[in-house]
């Protein structure tokens, strides 16, 4: 009966979102080569914002407001570390086997001393956190990202990592667990725990001309780094259509006096 409802409502939001879906593009917007899908990206988009300030933002602003900084810090790990089999997974799919005994340290001593993961001590015996999946094993194995999508709900993403999730899905733990009111009923807290964490750059999103394109390029630049190991040097993304003060005032064009010799 969950998994019905589930399905009911996953099935309504995105047939809402692909109603609106076709929006037409900003003037003398410049086309992105992997953003073939732009228009109907952009109408996933507009869903996808008016379903977070509707729902998502209220709900982690007042998670944060509500619940103490020790708690939420818990909560994150816990679901970290629910995490790292996955993560451990793809380490070993990768042929990072070093990596993946770390991880495989990290999620032993956190679920077992850590109290099922909600305390780290992984960290404090200087085991790193790594960060993999599916996508960036796709990657790691030659496959092209492919153009940018916007997913329903979920976000952006692209042709490559959007199926790649559902791998992902069925290497965590929580998959597994029998009881469905326990199993779905984590995704709530997850989620919360995920959003919270975005609220800081929401004040970034509030002062860029074009957040749709702001927010595409961060994730194809982002994953892009996590693919290449960080051989791809991550840029501070700034807003191209930003108005830059520019001071042509002569104390500035003047070059500055050499000392005398």
């Amino acid at each position: 009966m969950l998994k019905e409802r589930l399905a009911r409502a996953a099935t309504i939001l995105t047939i809402t979102g692909a109603l609106g879906a076709c929006v037409t593009l900003p003037p003398n917007s410049p086309r992105s080569p992997q953003d073939p899908w732009e228009s109907w990206n952009r109408g996933v988009y507009k869903f996808n914002t008016v379903l977070d300030n509707a729902v998502a933002k209220p709900v982690a602003k007042t998670y944060v407001k509500v619940v103490p900084n020790p708690v939420r810090i818990g909560v994150h790990n816990f679901f970290t570390n629910l995490n790292t089999p996955t993560v451990l997974i793809n380490d070993a799919l990768q042929g990072k086997f070093l990596a993946a005994a770390t991880d495989l340290g990290r999620f032993a001593l956190n679920t077992v001393v850590g109290l099922g993961g909600i305390l780290d001590p992984a960290t404090s015996a200087g085991l790193a956190l790594n960060d993999e999946d599916f996508g960036q094993t796709l990657g790691k194995w030659g496959v092209h990202a492919g153009p940018f999508l916007e997913l329903p709900v979920l976000g952006p993403s692209d042709l490559r990592d959007a199926p790649a999730r559902v791998v992902d899905t069925y290497t965590n733990p929580r998959q597994y667990i029998k009881n469905n009111y326990v199993k779905y009923g984590l995704y709530l807290p997850d989620f919360t725990d995920r959003r919270a964490q975005l609220l800081p750059l929401d004040e970034t999103l509030k002062n860029v001309y074009d957040p749709y394109a702001f927010v595409r390029d961060a994730y194809l630049e982002h994953r892009a780094y996590l693919v290449s190991d960080g051989k791809i040097v991550e840029t501070p993304l700034e807003d191209p259509d930003a108005d830059v003060p520019t001071d042509t005032s002569p104390t500035n064009t003047q070059k500055k006096p050499t000392a005398p010799k």
